[in-house]
């Protein structure tokens, strides 16, 4: 990972974070560590849309309303399928 990157995920680290995926996926948690292949989130809600009627953008502002639900102590989710991030205290409800 390059400087500039490591740069812009300080400000991430130690906070709850979505990471909103290519696939159906969406996880949402505390970022613990991050390497040139690897986001690291420890009490993370890892979540298949498919299973649920309710759309990304719900599902997300849920958690922030009512806090993550966690099924993961930790998770590594691979920095190629993400497509974005954020701070979980950034959703606009």
């Amino acid at each position: 990972m390059d400087d500039q990157n490591e740069f812009l995920l300080q400000r991430f680290h130690g906070q709850e974070v979505v990471l909103d995926l290519e696939s159906m996926y969406v996880c949402v948690g505390t970022l613990l560590e991050a390497d040139h292949r690897y986001l690291v989130l420890e009490q993370a809600d890892l979540h298949d849309l498919r299973d649920t009627s309710t759309t990304r953008e719900r599902y997300i502002l849920d958690s922030k309303v009512h806090g993550v639900r966690a099924n993961r102590e930790r998770v590594l989710i691979n920095r190629s399928q993400v497509v974005g991030l954020s701070l979980l205290d950034d959703v606009i409800a």
